[in-house]
């Protein structure tokens, strides 16, 4: 092994991977419960990688964006979803949870939590957060394994 080589997380603990796998589905069942769309599963995934610098993630994430007929409109201007006027509102208030969840959990900004919980309701919002909180989780990994765009 290289002094540079990066230790995969996954081969190393691959029942903890699987943890963190399960964590991430459940999370799409929650959205999916809540009556969101695997879309936007799929636009905050890829929001949450951007921030984070996840390339492995964001492979992945846009691959299952386009395959689930993703706007290729949204996906290309998501660093710049506040300005962009062609996101719905409900896909604005889970922007602003996920982003809100990778930067940091900001007590502060209680505002816009508010507001994005009012648009979305209790359960749509906890759903929301779920999947920042495992995409968040596998960008980490990912970054920290030094996985490779395939």
């Amino acid at each position: 092994m290289s002094q540079h080589e990066r230790l995969h997380l996954d081969n190393q603990n691959p029942e903890l991977y699987r943890t963190q796998s399960s964590v991430a589905k459940q999370a799409a069942a929650a959205m999916e419960e809540a009556g969101l769309s695997r879309e936007l599963m799929e636009v905050i995934n890829i929001r949450i990688s951007q921030i984070h610098g996840c390339p492995f993630c964001l492979e992945i994430h846009t691959r299952r964006a386009d395959e689930r007929g993703a706007d290729s409109r949204k996906l290309a201007l998501l660093p710049a979803w506040r300005e962009a006027g062609i996101y719905t509102e409900q896909e604005r208030a889970a922007l602003s949870l996920a982003e809100m969840a990778a930067e940091k959990p900001a007590v502060e900004n209680t505002q816009d939590y508010d507001d994005a919980r009012a648009v979305l309701g209790d359960e749509a919002t906890a759903a929301v957060l779920w999947m920042a909180v495992a995409i968040s989780a596998f960008n980490t990994i990912s970054i920290m394994s030094g996985h490779q765009v395939r």
